[in-house]
């Protein structure tokens, strides 16, 4: 079918609805999943460093999300958010025992978090193996149990993927950090020329009201704010200090690098960084660069560019 007949097809689906439950279980911080249900293959989205699935994967811009997308291409489409986050269990259990100031939620924790989920799916639909699209500081959890479980990895998609760096970077002090709304206005912003966000301030608006409220007690703050694990912080300060949390090697899927081409966190040698160190991917990790783009694409007006890309890729094409 031709692109412009795929595009007027998939406006015209109406949207499924979405299914939300909590995996539970004994000694393990309790999990909001969301599930869109599809025929086709399953794919896992996991988040990045400060907002979860409602606010990323399926966020509902102009009255469409990239789940939404996904499923319309009859993809079978999961999304869950980490401890710390979202609908999921907010007190994060320090690794280092109670009082630790040690930063919550590192890469190993949110692996295990991703092995969860992806068990659930495989118990659920039988499909023997889960895709995962991955996003910014959500590559290296995502990358690590991909490294570490093959057989349960179909396709993987990282997008504007964290790269190793030979620098020095300061770990976070704290447990957790603070996030308020101006603090994501200008995450938008960052690497944009002029500065200017690629989505509009009153979708911005609407998208940050709803981010606010995923943190109860945002309200009681000055200014509203939400609380999230400072562990991505220390995984970004590693990777920028020559020590990726993850070892690329180790992947054995067919692997999707994509970022839009003014992304600050997965600049050129970042990405060329990745495709050279993930030796055991068949036919080596390819990459994408899209143009009129920035490390949120997904929420940016030229989304559906980085939706098509990933779709094609996870449909078996090679980009």
């Amino acid at each position: 079918m031709p692109a412009f007949l795929i595009a007027v097809a998939l406006a015209a689906a109406a949207p499924q609805p979405e299914r939300i439950s909590l995996l539970r279980e004994a000694g393990e911080p309790s999990l909001s999943v969301h599930h869109v249900p599809g025929q086709g293959p399953s794919v896992l989205y996991v988040h990045g460093s400060t907002f979860p699935a409602a606010l990323s994967m399926n966020y509902r811009l102009h009255g469409k999300s990239w789940a939404d997308d996904l499923n319309a291409r009859g993809f079978d489409v999961w999304s869950f958010d980490l401890a710390g986050y979202g609908g999921s269990d907010r007190a994060v259990a320090p690794a280092a025992g109670p009082g630790s100031r040690k930063p919550l939620g590192r890469a190993p924790e949110a692996a295990r978090e991703i092995e969860r989920v992806v068990r659930l799916i495989v118990k659920d639909t039988h499909h023997p193996r889960v895709s995962i699209i991955a996003h910014s500081w959500g590559t290296i959890p995502a990358g690590l149990f991909a490294g570490t479980h093959p057989e349960l990895v179909d396709r993987l998609v990282l997008f504007g993927p964290v790269a190793q760096r030979e620098g020095k970077e300061d770990q976070p002090t704290a447990p957790t950090e603070l996030v308020t709304a101006d603090d994501q206005w200008q995450s938008f912003r960052s690497g944009i020329p002029d500065g200017k966000p690629l989505i509009e301030r009153q979708d911005f608006d609407a998208w940050a009201a709803a981010y606010l409220a995923t943190d109860p007690s945002s309200a009681r703050r000055s200014p509203r704010s939400v609380e999230v694990p400072t562990g991505p912080d220390a995984d970004f300060a590693d990777a920028w200090s020559g020590h990726l949390p993850y070892d690329p090697s180790l992947i054995k899927s067919p692997t999707l690098l994509v970022r839009g081409e003014w992304d600050p966190i997965a600049r050129d040698a970042d990405v060329a960084f990745l495709a050279a160190a993930m030796k055991q991917v068949p036919g080596g990790a390819k990459s994408i660069k899209l143009p009129h783009g920035g490390h949120r694409m997904h929420l940016e007006q030229n989304r559906q560019a980085l939706f098509d890309a990933v779709a094609g890729f996870l449909s078996g094409g090679q980009s």
